[in-house]
């Protein structure tokens, strides 16, 4: 079995093992539906991050408003539901691509005019973005304005959620490890000697930029069918800050970096909540504490092989300098 091969089977039966322990424990009640529903938060945040971090961390553009992309993607997913009525997990599924399809086209409308300039360009105009979104929401009748969208079927549970997680993050790995992937990380590093050796740096940048508005667009569309209710007040800017610092903090071009801190910096606020007092403050704390010992995130730039733990952790130990 090739080295390829045999980590594909190690990933898939890792995957495979967690969501049979996951599934066993909710239906046993072990996990009860508090611990379910910060379960679901934790995948979609990992969908949030992952998408990002191909914009920010692989592309090497500042976006600030992703929480506009997933709003986006949210409201016409939860519009679609309401409108065509059809059987559970297909409606969904529809719903999920045509707001995924919508936020990317919005991706679309952004991306080119601001990707064409060099600098913090994109960070204004999509911080813009999100205000206008938002503004949007409040205003518009077929959002339900500032009452919110109600009345969304509850069409996504844990396995839902979770099977498209999965699927999302593997197909951002598959993009950032082909020739395409290559193209776009050269752009992060370089920008000029990319074009100088003829790659078409506007089309790649638009490209990264438009699958991650697309994802975070399948992002929103999870949360509007688990919530049932949207209210344009969390997609806000500081939502977008939110995304931003779980790329930042598990690393800027790290796919495992976003899933690991995504899964931590959602447990965090729930484990301090007993702390209601002091649970901001320890939660800045925290993540002071982290960029000053590690600024790079918890992997910087390289992703997390279980193949590798276990070559490291077989390793022979070194003894006076020599193995």
């Amino acid at each position: 079995m090739t080295e390829k091969r045999k980590r594909l089977v190690i990933n898939i039966s890792l995957i495979l093992s967690v969501y049979v322990i996951l599934f066993v424990l909710i239906k046993l009640k072990v996990i009860n539906r508090y611990y379910e529903g910060i379960m679901i938060a934790c995948l979609i945040n990992v969908i949030l991050a992952t998408s990002l971090n191909l914009a920010t961390g692989f592309l090497g553009q500042l976006a600030l408003g992703h929480a506009g992309f997933m709003a986006v993607g949210a409201y016409t997913a939860a519009i679609v539901t309401k409108t065509i009525g059809m059987p559970g997990t297909l409606q969904l599924l529809i719903s999920l691509v045509i707001g995924g399809i919508a936020a990317g086209a919005m991706g679309v409308v952004i991306g080119i005019p601001a990707l064409r300039l060099r600098g913090d360009y994109l960070a204004i105009i999509t911080l813009g973005f999100g205000e206008i979104i938002r503004v949007m929401l409040f205003n518009l009748d077929i959002t339900g304005g500032a009452r919110g969208l109600r009345g969304i079927p509850k069409l996504a549970g844990f396995n839902v959620v979770f099977w498209v997680c999965v699927l999302v993050v593997a197909v951002l790995y598959a993009v950032t490890h082909s020739k395409q992937g290559r193209a776009i990380m050269s752009i992060r590093e370089d920008e000029i000697a990319a074009e100088a050796v003829g790659i078409p740096t506007v089309n790649y940048k638009l490209l990264g930029f438009v699958l991650a508005a697309f994802f975070a667009g399948v992002g929103g569309g999870l949360y509007a069918h688990y919530m049932t209710v949207l209210d344009p007040k969390t997609f806000n800017f500081m939502r977008s800050v939110e995304i931003l610092v779980i790329v930042v903090l598990g690393g800027m071009g790290s796919l495992t970096g976003s899933i690991i801190a995504a899964v931590g910096l959602t447990i965090l606020p729930e484990a301090l909540r007993s702390f209601s007092e002091y649970r901001l403050l320890l939660y800045s704390a925290l993540l002071i504490v982290m960029m000053i010992f590690k600024p790079g995130g918890i992997l910087g730039q390289r992703e997390f092989s279980v193949q590798g733990l276990l070559k490291r952790l077989k390793k022979p130990v070194v003894e006076g300098g020599e193995e």
